[in-house]
């Protein structure tokens, strides 16, 4: 009988993760940070959860990659298609529907033209629209920032909105990693890259071009538009 009621539980439990994370990804998919999910959600989840949700989510679908973009090491999306055979038995076979990053670029360093582009944000703009959202890339090191510079780390956050501070505030950034640069993440980087502290690159795979925002911060201040 124990047995039978841990079981219960057990499968009722699934159930319930089943459909928050279908939720939370969702959610997710449309913009909504860690804290606004927790909001919209009609049942108690603690926001690491749901982060980490959301996380796992973003590797998958290569929105985060934790391998240089460019360097022909991705991720593949996977699906679970169901089958019957001909005594109505039901299997599952696993079926791939995607493939994030695998593509191989050799980049172009390149320095930001402060004078035809007249500021980070614009140039980030012009390039992704070029790029494709797909194509282009962000370096996160808030991990390192948070553990080894946590001054500089509230710098930082102070620089960004509320919205762009609850989005990195709700994530696991535990290790150096590549964000796809979203209108979001163009606004976060462009704030960043704005204090003169921050030390990531961006990568644009269909023109093979990257750089360092704190290059282009200095080559800003030198012509007087900083």
């Amino acid at each position: 009988m124990a047995e039978q009621e841990y079981f219960k539980k057990a499968l009722a439990g699934l159930a319930f993760d089943t459909a928050a994370g279908d939720a939370i990804r969702h959610l997710a998919d449309i913009g909504l940070t860690v804290a606004q999910i927790a909001e919209k959600l009609d049942y108690p989840v603690k926001k690491e959860k749901i982060g980490k949700i959301v996380w796992e989510h973003f590797l998958k679908r290569g929105h985060i990659r934790t391998e240089e973009p460019g360097s022909g090491v991705g991720s593949e999306e996977y699906t679970y298609i169901t089958k019957y055979d001909a005594y109505g038995r039901k299997s599952f076979r696993r079926v791939k529907i995607a493939e994030h990053g695998m593509e191989r670029v050799r980049f172009l360093e390149k320095v930001f033209e402060a004078a035809r582009f007249g500021e980070f944000a614009g140039y980030l703009r012009e390039r992704c629209r070029e790029n494709g959202e797909e194509n282009s890339y962000f370096t996160c090191d808030f991990a390192r920032f948070c553990r080894q510079e946590p001054e500089n780390y509230k710098v930082l956050l102070g620089a960004l909105g509320q919205r762009e501070r609850e989005y990195i505030l709700g994530l696991p950034w535990e290790q150096v990693v590549y964000h796809r640069l979203d209108r979001r993440m163009e606004e976060i980087a462009a704030a960043l890259c704005a204090t003169g502290m921050y030390r990531g690159e961006y990568w644009f795979l269909k023109c093979g071009e990257t750089g360092c925002p704190t290059k282009v911060v200095f080559d800003m201040r030198k012509s007087g538009l900083l």
